[in-house]
């Protein structure tokens, strides 16, 4: 299973474990990492799994769609790393991606 290194809003480091096939906020939500919040569940309703992606790992993510974008708009403090974990799905090309969840309020 590839590995997901998540850095939490008081800085604290996780290394995870996540299904193939999951999402890195599922990744997250299943391993009880402080910051996502998941509100919507998933459906790219919301910004409250909004995470940094470390930009090494950037070029090997899925391009973000325009929903995705538009979600992030309203993501508080908005960088050019900044994408929503429900819309990445984890593969084993994604082996070891590390984010740093964003300040996500609900």
């Amino acid at each position: 299973m590839p590995r997901v290194i998540y850095h939490d809003v008081k800085g604290q480091r996780f290394e995870v474990t996540v299904d193939k096939g999951s999402t890195v906020m599922e990744g997250a939500i299943d391993n009880n990492i402080e910051g996502i919040v998941a509100e919507c569940g998933g459906a790219c309703a919301c910004a409250t799994c909004h995470a940094y992606i470390a930009d090494v790992w950037l070029p090997k993510l899925r391009p973000m769609d325009d929903m995705e974008d538009a979600m992030l708009d309203s993501a508080q403090d908005r960088r050019p790393n900044s994408r929503l974990t429900c819309q990445i799905e984890m593969t084993d090309d994604l082996d070891g991606l590390e984010v740093f969840v964003g300040h996500n309020e609900t």
